[in-house]
């Protein structure tokens, strides 16, 4: 009767493990799907569901479940009771996404409370991990690249500038880093603005920028409709021609926005982390894969997609497929990837991304507009923290 017990409770183990191992991970995905940020949304998307193609729905033995919820902008109270849903209902093992800081930002108290893994593939305000242990990040901050090009700039003979960004977390952020090192090595700024982050109308703000007369334009606006917007009107007002330069962040000349631009970004210099044009093999083949699947060029966002996927699958794979929210960001910690921009690491202590932050030029090939990398800085963490 004994004997009959014991084998009663071992097979009854075997079913529960058989049972467990078929559950699916669970990922969800909080991203601004619908709204003026969509096609930033679209880029990450598209990112994870690349590096899923590419490496199979399976990792450790279990199936691995994408679960998109649409933010539908930058609207921080619907984020928050998305992540809620997404942790009490769905039960995810994981969180990704979040293009936006203020989504970011709100979702921090939930994810800590729930203890669940949160990637995030964007946001890039220096303050969001610190608001959570259960928060790292892949993409960037806008202090990681903004320094270097206000260092560039001061090193290249640009030393009147006037400095446009948009007035929310990112852009007051890139703001106040641009000031500090450009400043610090005898820079000059002649007018600041801050444009706001819903519907702006650039052209009083261009208007004054020309009026100032400074050697470059730094800016710092969202990629995509914005980008676009200000691009067309540094074109339709004759800054070019006035010899305004434009510097900044990479996210103003994005790579899917480039070819709506036009030729007015020609000669735009930018520090960004990611350009389509990066000459190696990983990333020859990372756009190669990318154009195919979805027919656009991908952009920074995109590969902050694909490698916050790359940090779910290997923390499946360390973990044998048994995930602990503790556990997974130790394994996060540290970590090391091989990403189409190169090399990047999560720090152990912040749980920020670094890596090289690359110099590009707008330039044009084969009748394509691209940012032609020229410089770069090694090793870039954020300077904000």
């Amino acid at each position: 009767m004994k004997l009959t017990r014991i084998v009663v409770a071992a097979v009854a183990a075997l079913l529960t493990c058989a049972a467990s191992a078929q559950e699916p991970i669970k990922v969800g995905a909080v991203l601004e799907v619908t709204g003026p940020f969509a096609s930033l949304a679209r880029q990450i998307e598209n990112g994870i569901r690349l590096y899923m193609a590419r490496n199979g729905d399976t990792v450790a033995g279990r199936k691995v479940e994408l679960i998109i919820k649409d933010s539908q902008g930058a609207q921080p109270d619907v984020a928050k009771r998305l992540v809620t849903e997404l942790v009490t209902r769905d039960k995810v093992d994981f969180i990704v996404g979040f293009a936006l800081t203020p989504n970011a930002m709100a979702v921090a108290p939930v994810v800590t409370e729930a203890k669940v893994p949160t990637i995030i593939m964007n946001a890039a305000t220096s303050a969001i991990v610190s608001k959570s242990p259960y928060l790292a990040r892949v993409s960037m901050t806008l202090p990681q690249v903004t320094m270097p090009i206000a260092q560039w700039a001061a090193k290249n003979d640009i030393k009147r500038v006037y400095s446009l960004v948009a007035d929310y977390g990112p852009g007051l952020d890139a703001e106040a880093t641009f000031k500090k090192y450009f400043t610090a090595a005898g820079g000059e700024l002649v007018g600041e603005v801050r444009t706001p982050l819903k519907n702006p109308d650039f052209g009083p703000f261009i208007q004054r920028i020309k009026d100032a007369k400074p050697q470059a334009v730094f800016i710092f606006l969202p990629a995509g409709e914005q980008a676009v917007a200000f691009m067309k009107g540094y074109r339709e007002r004759g800054l070019a021609e006035a010899g305004i330069r434009i510097i900044g962040p990479g996210d103003v000349v994005e790579d899917d926005v480039l070819e709506a631009i036009g030729d007015s970004a020609l000669g735009a210099v930018t520090t960004h982390q990611y350009s389509a044009a990066h000459d190696s093999k990983l990333n020859r083949e990372y756009v190669k894969a990318y154009t195919e699947m979805f027919k656009i060029r991908p952009n920074f966002m995109s590969v902050g997609g694909y490698d916050g996927m790359a940090v779910v699958y290997a923390v499946a794979k360390k973990l044998n497929g048994k995930i602990d929210g503790d556990k997974a960001m130790e394994v996060i910690k540290g970590m090391k990837i091989d990403s189409p921009r190169g090399p990047i690491q999560i720090d152990a202590v912040t749980r920020d991304v670094v890596q090289t932050v690359y110099v590009r030029k707008v330039e044009k090939k084969d009748g394509h507009l691209w940012n032609i990398e020229f410089d770069k800085f090694d090793n870039v963490r954020d300077p904000g923290t």
